[in-house]
């Protein structure tokens, strides 16, 4: 399918704002640019409220935000969220509209995760953030008004990565069952250059230049591209993964390591609930107010997490 209309529109709207010299963009760009653009998000979740609160991590504290659906249970599924920005960029209050809107959808209570963000801290201190609040969410459930049995791990772009690293290593331990995966247009592979990555490098929302740049940023020198931590596609034993609910996009560049990583989960024997996106572009679930396609993917995840979580 071509790419859609509105998706087209605001790519040259993007491309006309952009300087003409493309240039590796400054930490503090890159965080700007992702504020900016989760600005398009539009959500109706008039229901859910939420709380600030703070987890003990393994290097201090980390903030997490709790969203509660008007008509959750006493003891609902839980959710916990990590928002995309490539490990470098966003946070709770970037993507507050969507994780408020898979609560919504979801009829989950989610806990939205600040991770600690490269470069200030590099690799492994996101995954190490993610492990610790998914474990303290699980082990401090009641009181989180959650349902331990039904826990789902999620996240959109990097986030995704992250998400999907919890659902492997929790695999190999004992004590933390996760009964989903929810993976939104998920970076899992920085190991090989897939055809998407060449085909889309340039001028469809996230470019070469900004992923290689977060990339670098996010990684010491030395650690291998290869290592499941940084690309999960490449793990082995995926054997006995959660259920998989993965959304990827036709025009993403990281389109085709989401689209693998389904097919080796099926493999695997993992269920996989897998949609390719026509037409849609990187984060298209978060511009709302542009996609019309945005509310209706946040709708049918909500179904897919439902039904995943269902007793």
């Amino acid at each position: 399918m071509s790419l859609d209309p509105l998706a087209k529109r605001l790519l040259t709207m993007m491309a006309a704002a952009a300087p003409e010299a493309r240039g590796r963009p400054s930490v503090e760009a890159r965080r700007q640019s992702l504020a900016k653009l989760m600005q398009f998000a539009r959500v109706d979740a008039p229901d859910v409220t939420s709380r600030d609160s703070m987890l003990p991590g393994r290097a201090g504290e980390l903030p997490y935000r709790l969203y509660t659906p008007a008509n959750a249970d006493e003891r609902a599924p839980g959710f916990v969220f990590f928002h995309g920005g490539g490990l470098v960029a966003g946070g709770i209050a970037t993507h507050d509209r969507i994780a408020a809107a898979l609560a919504h959808a979801t009829g989950c209570r989610l806990v939205s995760v600040d991770y600690r963000l490269a470069p200030e801290h590099k690799f492994p201190a996101a995954i190490d953030d993610a492990i610790t609040a998914t474990e303290w969410v699980a082990r401090e459930a009641a009181s989180l008004g959650i349902d331990a049995d039904r826990l789902v791990v999620g996240g959109d772009s990097a986030g995704a990565t992250l998400a999907a690293i919890v659902c492997q290593e929790a695999a190999q331990t004992a004590g933390l069952a996760i009964a989903a995966q929810c993976l939104i247009c998920p970076v899992l592979d920085f190991e090989e250059t897939s055809p998407s990555r060449e085909a889309f490098a340039e001028g469809h929302l996230i470019d070469r230049v900004t992923i290689e740049a977060d990339l670098s940023d996010y990684l010491p020198e030395g650690i291998d591209t290869a290592d499941p931590r940084v690309s999960p596609l490449r793990a082995t034993r995926l054997t006995g993964l959660p259920t998989a609910i993965i959304h990827t996009a036709e025009y993403d560049p990281m389109r085709d390591e989401g689209n693998a990583y389904a097919r080796k989960l099926l493999a695997a024997g993992v269920a996989v609930e897998h949609v390719c996106h026509d037409g849609m572009v990187h984060n298209f679930h978060a511009m709302g107010a542009i996609l019309p396609q945005a509310q209706l993917v946040l709708s049918q995840i909500g179904e897919q997490v439902r039904r995943a979580v269902a007793r």
